[in-house]
């Protein structure tokens, strides 16, 4: 089984910055795909940002510039680097791994990232 544990949300001023991290464990191969997903209240969850283990990202245009996703590989933890904090990038956030060798599709349970003064 696998598990994924998000960390690093809270409230944020307007312009300030925020860093997530997110720790799979159990069975993780070594080609997959981590990235993080938003919900925002009364919105359909959306993508933020991906990484494959490769190292390819692709980020949400909304993200572009301000959002930086990365990953270690060895500890099988994904990051998002959140600058230039916005309201309306006020969600809770979840991980996400997607694992190509056994077809399946994880998720965290989430965290709140609070923007507002």
């Amino acid at each position: 089984q696998v598990q994924l544990v998000e960390s690093g949300g809270g409230l944020v001023q307007p312009g300030g910055s925020l860093r997530l991290s997110c720790a799979a464990s159990g069975t993780i191969f070594s080609i997959n795909v981590m990235g993080w997903y938003r919900q925002a209240p009364g919105k359909q969850r959306e993508l933020v940002a991906r990484i494959h283990s490769g190292g390819a990202t692709n980020y949400a245009d909304s993200v572009k510039g301000r959002f930086t996703i990365s990953r270690d590989n060895a500890k099988n933890t994904v990051y998002l680097q959140m600058n230039s904090l916005k309201p309306e990038d006020t969600a809770v956030y979840y991980c996400n791994l997607e694992q190509f060798k056994d077809g399946m599709d994880y998720w965290g349970k989430g965290t709140l990232v609070t923007v507002s003064s």
